[in-house]
């Protein structure tokens, strides 16, 4: 079922309660993916993936509206933000930012969270939720599909456009160079190329979209992003990834956002496929007043939404985190307990076991059972953060 919302639930940002923010970083084999994370070490993961040529600045206003017991982790995806670009002669597909958030979680230790995907984001969330479907909780959608088809007879032309598009990319690349703005000049042409944002998002986006250099500001993206995307999917393709999310799906679209973007007859057809696909599987798929970016502009507009659908599946089985956090050390000391009970009944009850206990007791000097490598160091906030 696909709901409009135009009553929504608001309540202020001036009013969510600060939250201590960390920096994200996670060595790759050609660089870093950098990022920033809110929430205690142990509470309920959550992934947040930004849209194409934003970065996870754009998460800035809505985490904070979100449940403060939860631990967000808003990356920088790779070419965008303050993460490293891709090396020379490599494309940017989806694939690759799979491959991309797979090295951020093993970095994480996480096994099992939730995704909340914007745009872009949400396409790479869609195709992560199929490919490891047993690691997604809960996937939440902000003005995405989870995939973005193509009809079948464009694919080639695609695959075409994009190499040829590489290749004189390389040709030009040290003719061009970086071009230098005023950051006054960067906010304008930020607000041109993105008039559905507003110039306190521009602000919070460019924070981690430029940087300072001589005579001005350079923007931080790689300009190899903008090249067409060679590896693109069929409907057939889509729906085939689709049936294999395990996870829950909210699907949170704009009404003036990819709702109204994607109203060609043909690719009208193609998101209905995707959207039917995600409600006959018992997701949710909801409309709200606001455009493309109104996670950043007009946060309360679906904060509420957001948590309201996160907390119902936040069930005692869906929750291995807090689990773990109660049951494993009250089952370790319960087991030491009745260990300890057990040996003190033996100990008076069998005087002859006196002597074997001492016997042990020299044999455990001797040969410890367990071994600690001074080598080995305790993990450091999920060795990733600084």
């Amino acid at each position: 079922m696909i709901k409009t919302l135009r009553g929504i639930r608001h309540f202020s940002t001036a009013i969510a309660m600060k939250q201590a923010v960390s920096e994200l970083c996670v060595t790759v084999p050609w660089g870093q993916i950098r990022g920033r994370v809110w929430g205690p070490d142990h509470g309920r993961p959550v992934l947040c993936l930004h849209g194409w040529a934003d970065n996870s600045g754009t998460f800035n206003t809505l985490i904070p509206l979100l449940p403060k017991e939860w631990r967000y982790v808003a990356v920088d995806l790779v070419g965008h933000g303050l993460s490293s670009h891709r090396p020379d002669g490599v494309f940017y597909t989806f694939p690759a930012y799979l491959a991309d958030v797979r090295r951020v979680l093993e970095a994480l230790q996480w096994k099992r969270f939730s995704i909340i995907g914007h745009s872009m984001g949400g396409n790479v969330a869609g195709l992560f939720s199929a490919v490891y479907p047993e690691m997604v909780e809960s996937l939440v959608l902000l003005d995405s599909f989870g995939f973005l088809p193509s009809a079948m007879k464009h694919l080639p032309g695609f695959m075409r456009r994009g190499v040829e598009e590489m290749v004189e990319f390389e040709k030009e690349k040290e003719e061009r160079g970086e071009k230098v703005y005023m950051y006054e000049k960067a906010v304008e042409r930020l607000m041109t190329a993105n008039p559905t944002l507003s110039e306190q998002s521009v602000h919070i986006l460019l924070e981690r979209g430029c940087k300072q250099v001589e005579g001005g500001v350079v923007f931080n993206r790689d300009h190899r992003i903008n090249l067409t995307n060679i590896l693109r999917f069929s409907l057939e393709h889509s729906l085939e990834f689709q049936s294999r999310i395990q996870a829950r799906v909210l699907v949170v679209l704009a009404e003036e956002g990819f709702k109204k973007v994607f109203s060609a007859p043909e690719q009208e057809k193609l998101m209905s496929d995707l959207l039917k696909g995600y409600t006959d599987q018992g997701g949710s798929v909801v409309i709200v007043p606001g455009d493309h970016h109104v996670h950043l502009n007009s946060p309360e507009t679906v904060a509420q939404i957001v948590t309201d659908y996160l907390q119902a599946e936040a069930s005692p089985q869906a929750m291995p985190w807090l689990f773990l956090d109660w049951f494993v050390p009250l089952y370790l000391l319960v087991s030491v307990l009745v260990l300890a009970g057990f040996g003190a009944c033996l100990y008076f009850l069998e005087p002859g076991l006196q002597d074997a206990h001492k016997w042990s007791s020299q044999s455990a000097h001797r040969r410890p059972l367990v071994t600690h490598d001074e080598n080995c160091s305790k993990d450091d906030d999920h060795s990733a953060l600084i």
